[in-house]
């Protein structure tokens, strides 16, 4: 049965090879036999730009590759983390790159998917600087500077949101309802997928008067985390990183 996999919140680094191991592990194994791998953001724990040609980046880059080259494709959303990624690195990896919010034809199903960072309209702070963050100018800006320079604003600025993460309480950083409401509302769709908030779940709820569902996908901080798709089925499952890098 035609299948598709969901993936967000990977947060890759070099220095957490137990997390690149795992999604190695899967994109060399079952990825290779979906019809689409969807990436909705937060792929890298920081994208300093597309230059940043690191080996590490490079070796990520050429793993999807493998996989876009058997035929599979996949789609990636800009998340919080890695909003800098351009064209460059999607040729690399084999990505088609698609706007924030986006509606797809998912087995007969329009299905939104966004990261959905944009949904937590509470964290005020945290959307103005995304509104910034997401414009034309500020983007171009940053990418003028030195890679040393834009390193270390990144350092900077994970070193700022732990600490400001610890003064939040669970419902600011979670999504504001209405507005998941609004925004389904709004695109006319009963199915939402989403990543962003490290909340793994299945949500039922009512939109325009029908029944709807958010399915929100998890991080890869503690083990791999899937939505997979069918026709008449979803699925979220955790893969241990233990039984992925044996």
């Amino acid at each position: 049965m035609p299948f598709t996999y969901f993936i967000a919140d990977l947060h890759l680094s070099a220095e957490r090879s137990d997390i690149s191991q795992c999604l190695f592990q899967f994109l060399d194994s079952d990825a290779l036999q979906a019809d689409a791998l969807y990436v909705l953001g937060d792929l890298f724990e920081a994208w300093i730009g597309d230059d940043d040609q690191t080996p590490f980046n490079q070796q990520v880059a050429s793993a999807f590759k493998r996989v876009a080259d058997a035929g599979v494709s996949i789609f990636f959303i800009h998340g919080n983390r890695d909003f800098l990624i351009r064209e460059r690195f999607a040729k690399q990896a084999g990505f088609t790159l698609l706007p924030e919010q986006v509606v797809i034809d998912l087995y007969g199903t329009p299905t939104l998917i966004t990261h959905g960072d944009e949904l937590c309209t509470q964290d005020v702070a945290y959307q103005k600087f995304r509104k910034k963050a997401r414009g034309w100018w500020w983007p171009r800006l940053v990418l003028r500077l030195p890679l040393s320079t834009r390193r270390k604003i990144a350092e900077n600025g994970r070193a700022a949101s732990k600490e400001n993460q610890k003064q939040l309480t669970t419902d600011i950083m979670d999504v504001t309802p209405q507005e998941v409401i609004d925004t389904m509302s709004r695109f006319n769709v009963t199915r939402l997928i989403h990543g962003h908030t490290h909340r793994p779940a299945i949500h039922d709820l009512t939109v325009n008067g029908q029944s709807a569902q958010r399915i929100v996908l998890g991080d890869w901080y503690d083990q791999g985390s899937i939505l997979t798709v069918t026709k008449d089925n979803v699925s979220l499952t955790e893969h241990p990183f233990f039984q992925l890098t044996k």
